[in-house]
């Protein structure tokens, strides 16, 4: 009899302890069942916000183009590449961006069917057009084959329908029509600062002009680097992006390959022009806000020499170093258009700023408030100072002489110094 019980106490028990178990199984599958559902209704995280103005808005890479309402709430934001690419929901780009957005009927009746070309920007074609108020406009298309344009494009629309400063070229509209990409901006009555720079037109340049745009630019470039929350990379500054209006206010353009600030460490691909890109970055493939100060130093040598970057620039720069002190003899690289025509002093003092940002070393190039404030007092002397025009103008052709023998016997010691590379 107390076997018989026994058996029937280990049997209930052994019962229990797998009605215990089932019963755990369950609820274990119905909470991994449930939260597996809510993962699925989860978005994406987003990325890092830009912000212009304190006005808190964010660029989308699954943003896309179009001109009907969006419910900002429900953007995915990825950010793939550096580049912030667009899907093709019409919709919620325009609510991003906007900026208004023409047909291709528009533009081409604005451009007179593509006829008056301006010149030929970094992905395409740009045209001069006339808006139906009258306004002046010019077209940028992007060629239909450019995949590279394609994420350009893209880039600038989103960007420049943020970031608002008075030396930042301002977009005043876009176009997508099926294949066709175009990119609407302000006529800059002057054109660029490479052509006025290296045409061989009547158009001079004056020193107080010259000192006026290094002031606009460094000004913009400190709105991408100070102002923009988080900073924004140019990654692109050269001359010929360099555009002048009406009144030959400078205003930085071309964005397209303009990134956010970053600290993860990655690498980019190299992008950029020839002659301005830092060496730095050439080497690590990690682009700063100081791979820009590098380039705006390129740019104010060619404001001081009208000499090409990729026509020996910093060669000219190095040579004109040469010495014990390490100090520059600009007067030996000075444009001669600007001798008899300019202050010896701010020439001095605004090549020294420019060579300082070109050091070898990125975090020893001044930042660029420290370069804006330095343009500033430079201006100040200029604006003060009574005697601005030394040598006086009967000296000017002698030194004019002078200063081209130098730059004879430079552009010989260049040529040496290429021939005894390629010889090495």
């Amino acid at each position: 009899m107390v076997s018989q019980t026994y058996k029937i106490v280990i049997g209930v028990s052994v019962g229990i302890a797998i009605g215990i178990l089932i019963g755990c199984g369950a609820l274990i599958v119905i909470r991994l069942y449930k939260k597996r559902q809510f993962r699925s209704r989860e978005p994406s995280s987003p990325t890092l916000p830009i912000r212009a103005n304190g006005i808190n808005t964010s660029i989308d890479s699954s943003a896309s183009i179009s001109v009907s309402d969006a419910n900002p709430s429900k953007q995915i934001m990825a950010k793939r590449n550096g580049q912030w690419n667009v899907h093709q929901n019409k919709d919620l780009f325009a609510s991003l961006s906007g900026i208004p957005r023409y047909s291709y009927k528009d533009i081409q009746k604005a451009t007179q069917n593509f006829t008056t070309v301006l010149g030929q920007g970094s992905f395409g074609p740009v045209y001069k057009a006339t808006m139906p108020a009258g306004e002046l406009v010019a077209v940028k298309v992007l060629a239909s084959d450019s995949n590279q344009g394609e994420k350009e494009f893209q880039t600038e629309v989103l960007l420049l329908s943020r970031l608002h400063h008075r030396n930042l070229v301002n977009l005043v509209g876009y176009c997508i029509d099926k294949s066709q990409r175009m990119l609407i901006y302000e006529f800059m009555t002057n054109g660029n600062l490479a052509s006025l720079l290296y045409s061989d037109g009547p158009r001079f340049l004056s020193w107080e002009q010259r000192l006026h745009i290094a002031y606009d630019v460094s000004h913009g470039i400190e709105y991408l680097h100070e102002g923009a929350i988080p900073p924004v990379i140019h990654r692109d500054l050269k001359s010929a992006n360099i555009l002048l209006d009406k009144s030959m206010r400078a205003k930085v353009a071309d964005f397209g390959l303009s990134k956010e600030e970053t600290f993860d460490g990655r690498k980019s691909g190299l992008k950029g022009t020839y002659g301005y890109m830092d060496p730095d970055y050439m080497s690590t493939n990690k682009f700063t806000k100081k791979s820009d100060i590098y380039s705006f130093g390129v740019i104010l040598f060619e404001l001081i020499t009208a000499i090409n970057p990729q026509q020996g620039l910093m060669d000219y720069i190095n040579l004109a170093v040469i010495g014990e002190d390490g100090k520059g003899d600009w007067e030996e690289i000075v444009d001669k258009k600007l001798v008899g025509r300019s202050n010896a002093e701010e020439v001095r003092l605004l090549a020294d700023l420019a060579y300082k940002c070109l050091h070898k070393i990125p975090r020893k190039r001044p930042s660029i408030t420290d370069l804006t404030q330095a343009i500033a007092r430079i201006r100040q002397h200029h604006f003060t100072k009574n005697d601005t025009l030394p040598p006086s103008v009967s000296d000017a052709p002698g030194v004019l002489r002078r200063i081209e023998n130098q730059q004879v016997e430079l552009s010989n010691m260049t040529s040496l110094r290429s021939n005894l590379s390629l010889k090495v």
